[in-house]
């Protein structure tokens, strides 16, 4: 039976699903497909994504193929309790709540894998995590599955070189239509998004310190200074860096930017980016939040355990933690996902991209035996999916000649670029 906080609030949910079915197409017609050829007939999946609108679209989306569906979210903060209400009243297995602990947090993750599982999709890694230490008698069922982050990504690399890892995993965040698109376009919108639903502050002419520059950070530098901040970016990869500085962005450390910052985001994926003596150097009401997968890019330990350091909740996912410094400091979403604990998340054509990868990926581990070891998708099937988009969006591609892609070494058809190539 499903545990989510009131079936009652289904109708609401609802709408929010039938909303961004109507803007995520390429998903919407793969869905079409889906309930002719039923590629997942007889499998149960289990998935902790965040459990939002367009998470929702992609459950329907399997269960259309025939999955049986068991759905939990990936963070106490994400989970929007009307769209797991809304899933549960379809007849799907759901366990997540709003706002919950995480001993109850974990239990929801079990209650998934208690289903023995054939495929996993995992956002952060903490259903293989899990599979891997206490289920470890349900692996047997497992043919494989699907990491949606770099942190899960990070997290199966470690497990596969030391022999760990015992079941496939497609490592989606590594595809180029969810790495580039959902990370750098999808994050520099929703990031900017969720400050503004909570602050209600204006971006321009704030200095803007952004901590990491991969994906996730150049869509958020890229959108606050299109919103006329001046941003500065901090970084320990030297290549980095050096794109950031020749893009024009201001490279430091935060140690340096604590006079000058006014908002803070951590995009790393690191642990403690921004530490307590970080905290106390920082100027007046400074705004500091985090977009990595946990909450502890933010040394939240360092302002929940600190005596002399108090907590003042503003109104909801705004506290205003007063410092031994005497100065003040607004952290958003307790330190977690700003996008998804402030706002609603990427917009749903990015996500689009992204879970038309998931789909491709779950396909895949139907259908082949995978040893058990990390996967990329295969970059034809990356350039289908932003085909499929670009359609969507009256783009026109043009079409080489035999003779041009004999000239380049390509086909025609593509793949246009080694699997190796990053964009």
């Amino acid at each position: 039976m499903s545990r989510i906080k009131d079936i009652a609030l289904a109708s609401s949910g609802e709408m929010k699903i039938k909303w961004v079915e109507r803007n995520m197409p390429v998903l919407r017609g793969i869905g079409e497909d889906f309930r002719r050829t039923k590629p997942f007939a007889g499998l149960r999946v289990a998935l902790s994504v965040h459990l939002e609108a367009k998470t929702a679209y992609l459950c329907r989306v399997m269960e259309m193929g025939g999955a049986e569906m068991y759905v939990t979210g990936s963070n106490p903060l994400s989970t929007q309790d009307d769209v797991a209400a809304a899933l549960a009243a379809g007849g799907m297995q759901v366990f997540a709540r709003y706002g919950c602990n995480m001993e109850e947090y974990e239990s929801c993750l079990c209650s998934v894998l208690e289903a023995a599982p054939n495929i996993i999709i995992d956002d952060g890694g903490d259903l293989v995590h899990l599979m891997h230490t206490k289920y470890t008698n349900l692996i047997p069922e497992v043919i494989g599955g699907c990491e949606e982050t770099t942190t899960g990504i990070h997290r199966l690399k470690a497990m596969d070189r030391a022999g760990e890892l015992r079941f496939p995993m497609v490592m989606v965040n590594e595809a180029d239509c969810k790495h580039m698109f959902d990370n750098r376009y999808g994050t520099g919108q929703s990031v900017w998004d969720g400050i503004m639903r909570t602050t209600n502050l204006i971006v321009a002419g704030k200095e803007v310190v952004v901590c990491g520059y991969g994906d996730v950070g150049k869509g958020c530098a890229q959108s606050m200074r299109g919103f006329g901040a001046r941003v500065l970016v901090t970084e320990i990869d030297p290549i980095c860096a050096l794109q950031a500085a020749m893009e024009g962005y201001e490279v430091t450390t935060v140690e340096d930017a604590l006079p000058l910052g006014d908002i803070y985001v951590t995009c790393t994926g690191n642990y403690h980016v921004i530490t307590g003596a970080h905290m106390e150097g920082m100027k007046d009401e400074a705004i500091v939040c985090n977009i990595g997968h946990f909450d502890n890019e933010i040394d939240m330990n360092y302002l929940e355990n600190t005596p002399g350091v108090s907590k003042l909740n503003i109104k909801p996912q705004v506290d205003k933690w007063t410092l031994k410094s005497g100065r003040s400091i607004l952290i958003l979403a307790e330190g977690r996902l700003v996008n998804l604990g402030c706002a609603t998340g990427h917009a749903s054509f990015v996500m689009s991209n992204s879970f038309t990868n998931q789909t491709l990926a779950q396909i895949k581990l139907a259908a082949e035996k995978l040893e058990n070891r990390v996967y990329t998708l295969p970059k034809e099937l990356d350039e289908e999916v932003a085909r499929l988009h670009l359609g969507r969006l009256g783009a026109k591609l043009t079409k080489l000649t035999p003779e041009q892609a004999d000239y380049i070494g390509v086909k025609v058809e593509g793949p246009y670029k080694g699997e190796m190539y990053r964009y």
